[in-house]
């Protein structure tokens, strides 16, 4: 009969990895209302940095910055028009790089939001989704034909409802299809099933990876 002794040798014991994301504390910050560095009624990145020396003290390890990308700002910038831009209210991608730095300095992680279940309908990929059915960006997006009740009067694809309220199907006449939107009007869903659209927003991810971000958080990501 094998027996086994109560402990195992120290050689045997694998460390634990601990992941410093599951471990932290996390600040959030939304950036409009945070702080407001030049005194046009809007918090910015600037006003951030500005407070890096009293975050630092709260004993924090992480900052979490609501989205700042460039947006219409139909839904507090969850509405993005362009993932390597940003609003301009709240600064410059210079403004980034400093934030980046100063929040390293003091040891701090920094995450970005990801939001990438929907961009804004002001959006390149969803003008050219819209432009043409045969646009290459068509199938970036969701759109479905219509359906007629017995009279002939034209409804969306199916009964699913925004939750914004009233259906999350929206009719654009030009092309004679419904988009998909969970959200907003403005917030078209991106396709998720298209390798194409999964690859953008790696190449995305890289970008703002590569300017020393140091995560992200997948913001609507259960809808995807």
């Amino acid at each position: 009969m094998a027996t086994t002794s109560q402990s195992e040798p120290d050689s045997l014991v694998s460390p634990v990895k601990r992941a410093w994301w599951k471990e932290c504390s996390v600040y959030q910050i939304y950036p409009s209302s945070f702080k407001d560095s030049n005194g046009d009624g809007t918090g910015d990145i600037p006003g951030v940095i500005e407070k890096l020396d009293y975050i630092a003290r709260l004993g924090v390890d992480i900052v979490w910055l609501c989205p700042v990308y460039q947006s219409p700002q139909i839904d507090m910038g969850y509405d993005i028009s362009d993932y390597k831009e940003i609003h301009e209210p709240y600064g410059t991608m210079d403004d980034v790089d400093r934030l980046i730095a100063g929040l390293h300095q003091r040891g701090l992680k920094f995450l970005m939001d990801l939001v990438v279940n929907h961009t804004s309908d002001q959006h390149e990929w969803f003008k050219a989704s819209k432009s043409s059915t045969a646009s290459a960006y068509r199938d970036w997006y969701i759109w479905r034909s219509p359906t007629y009740d017995r009279n002939g009067n034209r409804c969306p694809p199916n009964n699913w409802r925004s939750y914004f309220g009233g259906s999350a199907w929206e009719y654009h006449a030009a092309s004679g299809e419904y988009y998909l939107h969970l959200f907003a009007v403005e917030q078209p869903d991106l396709n998720w099933e298209n390798p194409s659209v999964r690859q953008a927003v790696y190449d995305i991810m890289r970008f703002w990876l590569d300017k020393g971000v140091d995560g992200f958080r997948r913001a609507l990501h259960p809808w995807i």
